[in-house]
């Protein structure tokens, strides 16, 4: 398999935010994924799209695929994510 560097980015940069969480976060996020929607107004990262920083789901539901929600992290944690996606972001510019 070819990686290109805009992969190897991406796989870094959650690679990144996934180790800012918690044993209790990673568990919740996983529990997270097993579920079908995320509703009207929730804050997440696409983990598969980290260059679009935080979303908010418009519409009924958002399908949940590689998501990292808000509601599964403490508010310190999410802080912290912020914080790295901005840092990250300031080294790709």
């Amino acid at each position: 398999m070819i990686h290109t560097d805009t992969s190897r980015e991406t796989f870094l940069t959650r690679e990144t935010i996934l180790k800012l969480l918690s044993d209790e976060e990673v568990e919740a996020v996983s529990m997270a994924e097993t579920a079908a929607t995320l509703t009207e107004g929730e804050e997440y990262l696409d983990l598969e799209h980290l260059d679009l920083g935080v979303q908010k789901a418009h519409g009924a539901t958002l399908a949940i695929g590689q998501t990292l929600e808000r509601k599964a992290v403490h508010e310190e944690t999410w802080t912290r994510i912020q914080a790295a996606l901005k840092a990250l972001a300031r080294v790709q510019d």
